[in-house]
């Protein structure tokens, strides 16, 4: 996040960045694809969404201001929709509020128009809301919700009436009074029910606020000026109950700033390991040793620096395989004046920086980079990548004119040969609104069969994006129910065969900047009109993997362990087993 901008206006700094903007340049003004195919449209106005964030500043510039927050696109009520939840911060010192802000849930009604039923769900955490998850934590076929705050953590555990309740207490992961982060649900001992990850950012208290100045005007501090913290991680104990195992698993026994987060399998070796950026230093990556223990290896294995070898003010990451070679890579969003790394695994547990040679960083240098994923938006079968872009100083424009406090996002399409070009200001409207955004998340919200984007904005009410391409060409979405493993089937490996694509994808609990999507995968499969075989290898410690074949494309599809007869639908709605 922080970095050194202070010497930006030197006349070095300056030829850097006319370099670097050079270099990542595209080579050419590349037309859309035969067909035209991307357009989004802002449709925020028509959705009946009125929430507005609050960093709950008072102007005397906390830290945990210009990181809130996260959010969530999950189905809460079990309808077959996305529905979605804003994380809000909340009055710090010297700050007062007429109405104390809240989180705030909006069921999706269909048509893109949602209803506010933060109070009827009884999820409206009046905290600090910096990082979110939802999982299956108790394996009852529900979502339930964990909200990473400063301060207290709450989870909220879903009743499937509608409703959820506060648990914190009694499930003993309410993680003290820290300042949260990302956060993540995931299976890491393959015993069948979800584990919880929890990032923390710096310690921080009033007594030790610290202000900048700069050219005469106040500016935020930065991660380096508190003391990092160790994250935590519950072991699930299967009554509803967690136990802290930080210290034991060898993740405690590390301090970062944390941020965004992603747990994946990077290794290929049927267990989850755990990827955590830390703002302004080493990135961690804790390789799962299957014995309930965590090696941290990210200098080995490529991913705690950029190419050049510099920490980064990391932001959002998101992790999925881009070039189509079966391995799943990662994208990592940076600081104002530094490129966003595209980490391509070489499929040997270790990564390099590709960024540069492929042209993922296209537009993104002078700015401050947050939520982001790698998605299909097009579906023709290769991963393009989102950006949400936007200052944390508010007052960046009264002495920096290389950059803006609010501004556009961004989007770079994948060509479908791994690199990528810039269509940000070539796409529709969906892309112009100009704010200072934090927290993206991603989801077929209309079931049309294409990815939609939610993006928070700080300070503003958020941004929804409706994918409105025209390619005609075929998608698939799979829901995985596990039977044995965990109901949510988090850390589930899916490969999937049709035509000449061969695509690989994993379910993931918590995910991009500090936020939640895609425990239902997406995947567009171009021109193909049949899907040859699906393989899915499933969270448990025997690995099991099983196979369908011959299905159908355009369809949303319910893969359930150790049942053969796969449920397809039409819509989003819940259907009945194809024979």
């Amino acid at each position: 996040m922080y970095r050194r901008w202070i010497i930006a206006g030197c006349a070095a700094a300056l030829v850097v960045a006319v370099i670097a903007v050079w270099a990542l340049a595209p080579r050419r003004l590349a037309p859309f694809d035969a067909k035209g195919t991307l357009l989004f449209h802002d449709v925020t106005s028509e959705t009946g969404i009125h929430f507005v964030h609050t960093d709950g500043s008072s102007g005397h510039r906390y830290i945990m201001e210009t990181v809130a927050s996260g959010l969530a696109v999950f189905d809460y009520d079990g309808d077959g929709d996305l529905d979605i939840y804003f994380l809000n911060g909340a009055p710090l010192k010297g700050a007062s509020f007429k109405t104390l802000p809240r989180n705030a849930l909006y069921r999706n009604d269909g048509g893109w128009r949602f209803t506010d039923v933060t109070a009827k769900a009884g999820v409206g955490d009046t905290g600090y809301g910096l990082g979110v998850t939802a999982g299956d934590y108790n394996n009852d076929g529900l979502p339930d919700l964990y909200v990473n705050n400063y301060g207290p953590n709450v989870l909220y555990r879903n009743n499937g009436d509608g409703t959820f309740t506060d648990v914190t207490k009694e499930a003993g992961v309410g993680a003290g009074n820290r300042m949260g982060a990302g956060a993540a649900f995931l299976d890491y001992d393959l015993d069948g029910d979800l584990d919880l990850y929890v990032a923390c950012y710096v310690q921080f208290t009033y007594d030790q606020h610290r202000v900048h100045i700069v050219k005469g005007y106040p500016m935020y501090a930065g991660p380096r000026d508190y003391r990092p913290e160790p994250d935590i991680l519950y072991r699930n104990n299967g009554d509803g109950t967690f136990t802290d195992v930080s210290l034991e698993s060898g993740i405690g026994q590390l301090a970062g700033s944390g941020m965004g987060m992603v747990c994946f399998d990077y290794d290929d070796d049927a267990d989850t390991d755990v990827f955590i950026l830390n703002d302004v230093a080493g990135n961690f990556l804790f390789r799962n040793n299957s014995d309930g223990t965590f090696a941290e290896v990210g200098l080995e294995a490529g991913v705690s620096y950029n190419g050049s070898g510099d920490e980064t003010g990391s932001m959002g990451v998101d992790c999925a395989d881009y070039d189509n070679d079966g391995w799943l890579d990662m994208f990592m969003t940076c600081y104002q004046g530094e490129v966003p790394v595209l980490y391509h695994s070489l499929g040997d547990g270790s990564f390099e920086d590709r960024t540069i040679v492929v042209g993922a960083g296209v537009g993104s240098l002078p700015y401050v980079n947050w939520g982001t994923g790698l998605i299909d938006f097009d579906n023709d079968g290769w991963r393009d990548i989102f950006i949400a872009q936007g200052h944390l100083q508010d007052n960046i424009d009264l002495y920096d004119d290389t950059t803006a406090y609010e501004v556009r996002n961004s989007l770079l399409r994948n060509r479908g040969d791994g690199t990528f070009e810039d269509i940000s200001r070539r796409c529709g409207d969906g892309l112009d609104p100009k704010y200072s955004s934090r927290g993206a998340a991603f989801g077929d919200l209309d079931g049309d069969g294409d990815m939609d984007i939610v993006v928070l904005n700080s300070r503003k009410p958020p941004t929804l994006i409706r994918n409105d391409q025209r390619s005609g060409r075929h998608w698939v979405q799979l829901r995985l129910r596990g039977t044995t493993c965990n109901r949510d089937a988090v850390g589930a490996k899916v490969t999937l065969m049709a035509g000449n694509l061969r695509l690989v994808d994993e379910v993931h609990s918590g995910r991009g900047y500090q936020g939640h999507w895609g425990t239902w995968l997406h995947f567009g499969l171009g021109e193909n009109r049949k899907i040859d075989r699906i393989e899915i290898r499933w969270p448990r410690r025997d690995h099991k993997v099983e196979q369908w074949t011959d299905l159908p494309v355009d369809r949303f599809i319910t893969l359930t362990e150790g049942d053969r007869r796969p449920i397809v639908a039409k819509t989003q709605a819940v259907s009945q087993p194809q024979p």
